[in-house]
Formats: structure tokens, C-alpha cells, sequence
């Protein structure tokens, strides 16, 4: 996962792109060949007026900290920020290994602390902090702090060790770097050899790392990404809490609703957009940066192509669901669809924008975002459902003014923030080249869709059980989200971790955090089930009044909590194998299961034997643990000095 160091001549148009693509093949790794031959060319296209005169922020190593060598291999930051709105148990978005290494200065620099902190743990560099005169603090507690928070890994006994270059004795820069008293200076100043200790500390197999160590990395990683993901997840969550005390019809009817816009719009569009992780990345790490304000054009103006075919079926909707479920619950949630479609078009804008942000390393914008659509939402649901009395159609409406909100922040926020510099104004380009754009975001829409679909026809299906049923499904679905949003944004950071580790050829190291991920699953699964089973009657209440629909949710609640362990540990599993570069398998092995394991599992039990909804949910516990075992044998199965391989493989093909 080696990123170019130095600065590189941007090419202006013509023939010059084709040998510009190979220069820098060095600065950034193809994902897709169909990726290659947009930016080559859009490259083609450029004119001189476009040509950046300074170095690229992203290709250019700090030349004043670093030898003309290849840049940082550890450091990536986890993407996949603020996927979706419901359940998606795996994405072929940006957490994979496939995605190209593209970091910032700062991601440099970090890269940089991350390297010279795991040579320091090995003791191959002299520690951060030099022994204090007055000793270090003794006693049964502080060795078992140490023993329990320490990151350093563990001396091997003295016969048994073997030369490891510089440590806490050795001088690493020579006599020269002494300060006046004689100490050695902290070598945080000094960068010059830390790439040469790095590689040779690689290549003789010394870089090791502790569960610790990996714990502390996925909990950095992971907090940012369940908040985001939880705020993300509220816009949804809110209307369900406000209609839900209205009445069981109601609730019902927005969760249908919910999930026929996720089947019918969101998830193509979140799919279809997974494209831009790796076109707007490239197109950055090109040191072209305004590419990747054409790429954003592009999609955006290919997704509002969308807005009429899903305004037809929206605006339809009621006798297409009144065939399936209940009249008055479809025309409830054909009143939900319509007014939404007010947000439709934004709601596509934000999803292009977003990518837009984040190929610039500037993930924290879409949280800044969040932060003020979120409250907003809540506001507005608020208003309209209850202080102006206007009921089921009032949570429409403020979903609606909350999705225009989001990519109008976007906007001011790179507007007079940061993130314009990639912006490049409009351009003709934008309507031409799209076929190589959605050859590569068909398959990201297919996977995206197909999941969202075994959720829909449970939901669906539950329909037909009458009101009551339809409204304990939409708790019960609720409910299983808001729990996923832990896991996922978890799974996510891991899978990043261990691409991270296995980019940087430590495969032992990639082993370890890998367990600790598995670990981590676990926990989360049990704190989920503990929680679900603990307040199996209290959290129904938090969405209904209605006894009947409280207490059909009670009693399926149990087999959820177990179900939250299998989904759990699947999350982990998903985002493993996206870390090793094997996310293909997971994504097969999710849809074959679900689709002719836990979905005839759920109507054989649900209708053939009447356990209705405990029979639907059954199902997918049933499938959700045959994926963990399916993925988990594989993970284990997999030659992992082989992904190893083929990563440095790709690396080099550029």
C-alpha cells in the first residue's frame, strides 16, 4: 500500500496522459481497469488552463522529512462513512483492499507516527519517552496496568534474541544528533532513516504487534464511525418514534414506506455511487485534483437522470402495495412516498458529494454534517407531527427538508472551509464519458440492492398478518438497525486496520487484529442480546402504545437478541474478509444464504407451521449464523502469506 513520494509533472492534454498513467503508477494503485481509462481519459481532455502548476497535497511526500523513497504503507483512514440507512451487512465500497492508498499530508504524517510506534514497541527504536531519574513506579498495581494497557511487546530472553539494529542503547542518527548535554535528542526530529528501519525490520520478519496495540487502533478508528452511523441511521429512527405514537396503522405504514424508498431509491443510489470511491480517489491521487469535481458532476447528473423513473413508481405506489398488504396501511405509505420524493433529488446530490469529500481525505465533514441535520430532524419531526397537528404526514415532510439541508451544508462547508481546491467549476465533460462510470457501478448497486430486498419481502410478507403484525415487524426491524450500527462501522475500522497491516506485509501482525476484531464482534453481540433481552417489554413502548403490537414484540425480541450475536459476528466476518481482499466471497455467500437458506427457512416456519413473525426471525437468525460459520472457515482456510502477495502484486502493476 505504498503511496508515491515527491512531486510529479501534471500533464497537459493529449497523448502525454497514456504516459502519465504509467508515471504514476508509483503515487497510487488501479482498483479497475475501467477506473484507469476514465481518468486517462479525462486526462486527455484536460486543457493547459486545467494543468496543476504546484504539487499535488496528495502525491508529494514532505520532502523535508523524508528520503525519496516509497511513502507511507500503514496508515489509511476508514471509509465507508455513513453508508446507508439500514441494515447493509457488506458493502463493496471503500473499506475493501481494492480501494486505492491515497493519503493527505497529514495521513502521511500519521502513517509516519504509526510506523516509528510500532518499531519503538519491538524495540527497535529508542523509546518515545527516556527513564525518568527518579525511576518508574513500582507495585502489584502499576505491573498490572502495565501488563494490561501496554503496547510493547514482550522482550524474548536474552539467549534467544538476535540482533535488531538500534534500540534503547544505540544512538540511531550518530553523535551528530547529541544534543548539547550529551542525550541522545528524541527522534521524533528526525525522519531521514526511518523508512530504511522500517523495511528492514519488514523484511526480517521483527515488526510484531499486541492485542493491545490493536484494540487501541479499532476503538480510535471505530468511535467517529459509530456516531456518524448512528446520527445518520436517527434521520429514520425519528419518524418511525414520532408516527409510532399516532397509531399501530401508522407505524406500520412508515415502515413500509421506509423500506420500499430504501428497495425502489436509496440502495441503487448508494450502490450506484460506490463507484466514485474509486474514480474521485484516482482522479485525486492523479494530482489532478479538479478531476474529481468532474467525476461528482458526472454522477450527479447521472443519478437525477433516476428521479423521474422512481417519481413514476412512487407516485404509484398505492395500488402496487394495496396488491401485497392491508388498503389503508398502502395508502398511508403512498402518502409517505410522494412527499418524500421532495428530497429524492437532494438526497442524491449529498450521496455524490459525500464521496466527493472523503476521496479528499476530509471524512470528518459528513459527520460535521450530521451533527446539524440530525438535531434538525428531530426539530422538525417534532413541529410538524405534533405542534402543528399535521400528523402522519408532517414525518415526510421534515425527512424531506432534512435531506434538501444536508448537501446545502456540504456545500457551505466546502465553500468556505475546505475541499474547493477539487471542485474545478462545470464542465461539458460532465455529460460525456459515463459508460465506463456505470459499468463500474452496476455490480456496487446489484450487491447493494439484493440485500435490501430480503429485508423488504420479510416486511412485506409480515404485512400480511394484519396491522398489528406489520407495525411489530417495523419495531422489530428498527430496532435490529439502531443494535447494527455498532458492529458495522466496527467491521469497517477493522477491515481497514488489517488491510492496513497486510498492505505493509505483517501477516502475523494482520493475525493478531484480526482476533482481537473477532473479539470485539463477540462483545458487541453480547451487549446487544443483553440489552434486547433485558428490556424486551420497555423498548417496544418507546414506539407504541398499542398493548396487542407490545406485546407480539416481546415475544419475538428474545429470538432477536440471539439473532444480535450471529449478526455481530457476521459484521466481523464481512469486514475481515474486505480487509484480505476476498470481499467477492462474502458478498456471494450472503446473497446465496439468504436468499435460499434463511428466506424459505422464514415463510416455511412463518406460514407452513403459522409461527409468523418468530418464524420470519428464526429464518434470519438461522441464515445470519451460517454466514458467520461459511465466512469464518474461509478466513480461516485462506493463505494469508498469499493475500500478502498478491497486495504487493497490485502494488507494483500500479
Amino acid at each position: 500500500m505504498a503511496s508515491g513520494s515527491g512531486t510529479r509533472p501534471i500533464p497537459a492534454k493529449g497523448p502525454a496522459a497514456a504516459d502519465f498513467l504509467g508515471a504514476v503508477g508509483a503515487s497510487f494503485r488501479s482498483s479497475s481497469p475501467l477506473a484507469q481509462a476514465v481518468l486517462a481519459r479525462d486526462l486527455a481532455e484536460c486543457s493547459d488552463d486545467d494543468v496543476e502548476n504546484g504539487p499535488s497535497d496528495l502525491a508529494a511526500v514532505d520532502s523535508d522529512s523524508d528520503d525519496d523513497v516509497p511513502g507511507p504503507t500503514l496508515y489509511r483512514r476508514p471509509s465507508g462513512i455513513a453508508f446507508g440507512t439500514t441494515r447493509p451487512a457488506f458493502s463493496l465500497g471503500p473499506a475493501g483492499l481494492d480501494e486505492p492508498p491515497i493519503l493527505n499530508r497529514l495521513e502521511q504524517a500519521r502513517s509516519r507516527d504509526a510506523e516509528r510506534s510500532l518499531l519503538r514497541d519491538n524495540h527497535i527504536l529508542p523509546p518515545k519517552h527516556y527513564a525518568s531519574p527518579y525511576g518508574q513506579p513500582k507495585g502489584m498495581i502499576a505491573s498490572l496496568y502495565k501488563r494490561v494497557f501496554s503496547t510493547k511487546v514482550p522482550r524474548k530472553p536474552v539467549d534467544e534474541e538476535t540482533p535488531t539494529g538500534p534500540d534503547e542503547t544505540t544512538s540511531l542518527l550518530g553523535e551528530e544528533n547529541r544534543g548539547q548535554n550529551g542525550a541522545s535528542e528524541s527522534p521524533d526530529h528526525h525522519h531521514e532513516h526511518l523508512n530504511e528501519h522500517w523495511q528492514a525490520a519488514v523484511a526480517a520478519g521483527q515488526i510484531k504487534t499486541t492485542w493491545q496495540r490493536e484494540a487501541k487502533t479499532i476503538a480510535g478508528y471505530s468511535k467517529s464511525l459509530i456516531l456518524t452511523f448512528l446520527l445518520q441511521y436517527s434521520l429514520n429512527v425519528t419518524s418511525i418514534f414520532a408516527v409510532g405514537r399516532l397509531g399501530t396503522l401508522e407505524l406500520g405504514a412508515v415502515s413500509l414506506a421506509t423500506m420500499t424508498a430504501n428497495i425502489t431509491c436509496y440502495a441503487p443510489v448508494q450502490g450506484l455511487a460506490t463507484s466514485l470511491d474509486t474514480l474521485c480517489s484516482q482522479a485525486y491521487g492523479s494530482g489532478h485534483k479538479t478531476l474529481v469535481g468532474l467525476q461528482m458532476q458526472r454522477m450527479i447528473y447521472f443519478l437525477l437522470t433516476l428521479v423521474a423513473p422512481v417519481a413514476v413508481i412512487w407516485l404509484n405506489a398505492e395500488p402496487i402495495l394495496a396488491s401485497m398488504i392491508h388498503p389503508d396501511s398502502a395508502h398511508l405509505a403512498a402518502i409517505y412516498l410522494r412527499t418524500i420524493l421532495l428530497g429524492a433529488p437532494a438526497y442524491m446530490v449529498f450521496e455524490a458529494g459525500k464521496r466527493f469529500v472523503q476521496a479528499q481525505g476530509l471524512f470528518h465533514v459528513t459527520l460535521y454534517v450530521l451533527l446539524i441535520a440530525a438535531p434538525f430532524n428531530i426539530l422538525m419531526n417534532w413541529l410538524f407531527v405534533w405542534h402543528f397537528g399535521w400528523g402522519f404526514r408532517g414525518a415526510p415532510l421534515a425527512v424531506a427538508l432534512t435531506q434538501n439541508l444536508m448537501p446545502l451544508l456540504l456545500f457551505l462547508y466546502v465553500w468556505l472551509v475546505e475541499g474547493s481546491d477539487a471542485w474545478g467549476g462545470f464542465r461539458r465533460a460532465a455529460f460525456r464519458n459515463w459508460g465506463p462510470m456505470i459499468r463500474l457501478a452496476l455490480p456496487g448497486m446489484v450487491m447493494v440492492v439484493a440485500e435490501w430486498l430480503a429485508f423488504e419481502v420479510l416486511t412485506l410478507a409480515s404485512g400480511r398478518l394484519g396491522t398489528a403484525t406489520l407495525a411489530a415487524q417495523s419495531i422489530l426491524m428498527t430496532v435490529s438497525a439502531i443494535t447494527f450500527q455498532i458492529p458495522f462501522p466496527l467491521s469497517i475500522a477493522g477491515s481497514t486496520r488489517v488491510a492496513n497491516l497486510i498492505g505493509a506485509k505483517l501477516v502475523d501482525a494482520a493475525k493478531t487484529s484480526a482476533k482481537v476484531i473477532i473479539v470485539a464482534g463477540l462483545l458487541v453481540g453480547l451487549f446487544n442480546f443483553a440489552l434486547l433481552s433485558t428490556f424486551r417489554y420497555q423498548i417496544p413502548r418507546l414506539f407504541t402504545p398499542d398493548a396487542e403490537v407490545i406485546e407480539l414484540v416481546a415475544r419475538v425480541l428474545p429470538i432477536v437478541a440471539v439473532m444480535q450475536l450471529f449478526d455481530a459476528m457476521a459484521a466481523m466476518s464481512h469486514g475481515l474478509l474486505r480487509g484480505i481482499g476476498r470481499q467477492e466471497f462474502g458478498g456471494y455467500a450472503n446473497l446465496a444464504i439468504y436468499y435460499v437458506v434463511a428466506l424459505p427457512i422464514s415463510f416455511g416456519l412463518g406460514f407452513g407451521l403459522d409461527w409468523q413473525l418468530q418464524g420470519f426471525w428464526v429464518g434470519v437468525t438461522i441464515g445470519l449464523l451460517l454466514v458467520s460459520l461459511v465466512e469464518y472457515l474461509f478466513i480461516w482456510l485462506t493463505d494469508w502469506n498469499l493475500v500478502v502477495k498478491e497486495a504487493e502484486n497490485r502494488n507494483s502493476a500500479g
